[in-house]
């Protein structure tokens, strides 16, 4: 079982290295670009990072299915799994069709700031990752009995594919969506969160495992290409995507509980941004020092809490790379605690 994971999980990190320099620069011919906000320069970069890491993905779990089949004799489940692949891969596209929405020259977006992109509307967002959702409701992925804190046991029977699944599929693919704007901070945190849930199953559930680590090591070759200084956006295709594997692994492997607990920072930055009615940025405002500065004066992001923590403590400000550790090392403890709990 191990061999199985290990080597898919190699393929995928590969694929997706590997391909992303040319996806670069084919993104920067066609256009697909956006303004790094918080750079001095403000440089044009190309953007839909999700793409070259779907890519990657598929492949590993091709990989994963062929060694099964061919070399191990493994009759390994593949209906969830694909669901899973199909479910993530139609939220990717949307997303990328968010990411493709541009202008041809930068034009302000409020705020102070400048970009090309324009996205889809926010009705869009809402209902057309419900479409994503089709896959694991037609196969009937998870489990219907679900444990609540003071209520115990409940069984939604039917309910569960027909309500909960595209509901979660639609929060979870839109909350990870939130939490950005900094470099490096949607791929580390969502590959940290992935890690976790692929620890947690590996003994219990394979399948969920080998989607948990091979969404991971996509993840993690690209934030070699989006730390700072990124070279490439991530954009909600990416988003869109991580946060499809994360909701796909929790159903299929039906690990809810924990799912909930390691997307604690999502959940507060849903809310954070309803707080601000969904029309405020994360990222903050570049000093001449190189540090970056809270937008606003009320807090509407967990980037913008991290942003005033020097004023607090009356520190110097932090760096991009100093708030994009610290909230990936927030997901890390989250991830970590949880673990212990449950195991």
């Amino acid at each position: 079982m191990y061999f199985s994971i290990v080597i898919p999980f190699l393929i995928a990190f590969l694929v997706t290295f590997f391909s992303i320099p040319y996806f670069e620069r084919f993104f920067s011919r066609i256009q697909v670009i956006a303004t790094d906000m918080q750079k001095k320069q403000k440089p044009i970069i190309p953007i839909a990072g999700g793409i070259p890491v779907f890519f990657g993905f598929t492949l590993g779990i091709l990989s994963y299915v062929a060694i099964n089949t061919f070399i191990l004799k493994n009759n390994v489940s593949l209906l969830y799994l694909f669901a899973a692949m199909l479910t993530s891969s139609i939220i990717a596209m949307i997303g990328f069709f968010d990411d493709i929405n541009v202008r041809s020259r930068r034009t302000d977006i409020g705020s102070g700031a400048v970009d090309f992109k324009v996205g889809l509307k926010q009705w869009q967002k809402a209902l057309l990752p419900l479409i994503a959702a089709i896959p694991l409701i037609v196969v009937y992925a998870g489990v219907t009995s679900i444990s609540i804190p003071f209520l115990g046991t409940v069984n939604f029977g039917i309910l569960f594919p027909l309500i909960l699944i595209p509901l979660a599929v639609v929060l979870v693919s839109n909350a990870t969506n939130m939490l950005a704007g900094i470099n490096g901070l949607e791929a580390g945190s969502t590959s940290v969160a992935l890690i976790a849930l692929g620890v947690f199953t590996i003994n219990s559930n394979p399948v969920a495992a080998i989607i948990s680590f091979t969404g991971a090591a996509s993840l993690l070759a690209f934030l070699k290409f989006n730390w700072i200084p990124a070279s490439m956006l991530p954009g909600d295709s990416l988003t869109y995507f991580s946060g499809a594997l994360i909701v796909s692994v929790v159903i299929v492997g039906g690990v809810e509980r924990m799912g909930i607990i390691i997307f604690i920072p999502w959940i507060v930055e849903a809310f954070l941004k309803l707080r601000g009615k969904f029309k405020v940025r994360s990222y903050g405002d570049l000093q001449k020092d190189g540090t970056i500065k809270a937008p606003y004066d009320k807090i509407y992001s967990l980037t913008h809490l991290v942003m005033k923590i020097p004023e607090w403590l009356k520190i110097k400000r932090f760096t991009e790379k100093q708030v994009a550790l610290i909230l990936i090392g927030f997901e890390l403890l989250i991830c970590i605690l949880s673990l212990a709990y449950f195991y």
